[in-house]
């Protein structure tokens, strides 16, 4: 092994820079990774340009990155599942364990959780880096690391449909075609929803949505106003949704979710926008609307790997664009200004010919 870790460090707004940091080393309970593929996510980018997310603040150098996969080179002395040489897939999340939600099964709730690229916490970014084993999962020999990667946004997609308990028959409007968006919709279809609406502003994220198995999509116009919107999405699926997923966090689309979704549904704000937005509420209450949030996720990894190797899922067209570590500004740029129309942007960073 050489001693080049070269890492994405954030250093504040606009202010990203390449550096050597030290290859760590693996605790008991960890492994040490050569990584291999890592996404870049909304969260990356709104850090580099806002420098915050709520009340997550860089306020001191983190290296970004947490949608990530790679090989296992070192492995502490308490870890029996894995060895060197296992490929897998980084759940980013590590929570302590030892509070009510953590024991009660919603560790993504834990308020002492370490997640990666999250102020305070270091993401992974970087040629090596150090994650606790037990949130490492072995990919199966017909999976690439860049489908890997991809188990961290599609967990939040597979989480969301919990949340809005989608099923067999259900009727599903998606709001966004973003990437979460996107494997939202790729995890409604997979969960047996019975038809699938997705909207968005732009034709070419509908256009790939609608390669995905969407059954309908839906260009919202600068022209429309909110009744036009609930009116045309309600003619589309010839009825109204049993649940409405929000993935944009725009305040026209969950004003939109509360008052489409048919009465004793489901309404899930995935999405992460203003911090206080205007909402019809009581029509949602006095029509039973279920509001409920959705926050990264928890026990998803397994499912999310075991639909993507069984063939349920295929997540390969979302990777639009590859770059090596040492061009991480330009693929930064790239998720900035939208130049391609990229998806998921992929970072190698042990790789010299992407």
């Amino acid at each position: 092994m050489t001693q080049d870790n070269l890492s994405a460090v954030l250093y504040g707004i606009d202010d990203l820079r390449l550096e050597q940091r030290p290859i760590p080393v693996p605790k008991d309970d960890e492994v040490l990774i050569k990584m291999e593929a890592i996404g870049i996510c909304g969260s990356d980018v709104h850090y580099l340009k806002k420098g915050r997310i709520c009340d997550f603040i860089v306020d001191k150098p983190m290296i970004l990155g947490h949608e990530s996969s790679g090989m296992v080179v070192g492995v502490g002395k308490n870890v029996k599942h894995l060895k060197e040489g296992d490929r897998v897939a980084i759940e980013p999340g590590v929570p302590c364990g030892q509070c009510n939600f953590c024991k009660g099964g919603r560790y993504n709730l834990c308020p002492e959780i370490f997640f990666c690229a999250t102020p305070p916490d270091d993401g992974n970014l970087s040629r090596y880096y150090c994650h606790s084993a037990s949130y490492c999962y072995k990919l199966p020999d017909n999976m690439s690391y860049e489908e890997g990667a991809l188990m961290e946004p599609l967990s939040v997609g597979v989480h969301a449909c919990r949340r809005g308990n989608v099923g067999v028959g259900s009727v599903v409007l998606v709001l966004g075609a973003g990437p979460i968006g996107l494997v939202t919709l790729l995890s409604a279809k997979a969960f047996g929803a019975s038809k699938v609406l997705i909207t968005d502003i732009l034709d070419e994220r509908l256009q790939v949505a609608k390669s995905l198995g969407a059954d309908h999509t839906l260009k919202i116009e600068k022209h429309m106003t909110e009744q036009d919107i609930i009116k045309k999405i309600t003619e589309l699926l010839g009825e109204d949704p049993t649940v409405s997923l929000d993935c944009s966090g725009a305040e026209v689309s969950v004003r939109v979710a509360l008052q489409v979704t048919k009465t004793g549904g489901v309404a899930v704000l995935v999405g992460m926008g203003k911090s206080e937005i205007t909402i019809p509420l009581s029509g949602a209450l006095f029509r039973e609307i279920d509001i409920r949030g959705c926050f990264r996720y928890h026990n998803t990894y397994p499912t999310a790997i075991e639909l993507v190797s069984s063939g349920k899922i295929n997540v390969k067209p979302l990777v639009t664009h590859k770059f090596k570590i040492e061009d991480t500004q330009k693929a930064f740029d790239t998720a900035v200004s939208g130049e391609g129309n990229p998806i998921k942007i992929v970072i190698y960073p042990n790789r010299s010919n992407v």
